[in-house]
């Protein structure tokens, strides 16, 4: 499944239906550049929606409101509603694994 990005103006709508996993991350970050290929490998092989969100100057209020003191930071959403927060370098089996979790 191809990856979305999002900003402070169309997150709400890409977290909204089924299970969504949300990487945030920035281009300075050196443990979220590696795990970027992680991101999207694992991807390609899970039917969650996988979104990146780059914070920057002009996307904000979405780190604020979920409250990123750290990245890379990757929240789940179930239907909109965020269920997990997990921080940091994660490999693709945790990851899936984590997904699978998710659908349990």
């Amino acid at each position: 499944m191809a990856i979305s990005h999002a900003n402070d103006s169309n997150i709400d709508t890409m977290i909204g239906s089924g299970i969504t996993l949300v990487d945030f991350w920035a281009s300075w970050c050196g443990p979220c550049r590696m795990f970027g290929p992680i991101f999207e490998e694992a991807s390609e092989k899970s039917d969650a929606k996988f979104v990146k969100f780059e914070i920057n100057e002009t996307n904000r209020q979405t780190p604020a409101k979920y409250g990123i003191r750290s990245i890379p930071s990757v929240l789940a959403f179930k239907d909109g509603e965020l269920v997990e927060a997990r921080t940091g370098l994660m490999d693709e089996e945790t990851l899936l694994a984590w997904i699978e979790e998710l659908k349990g």
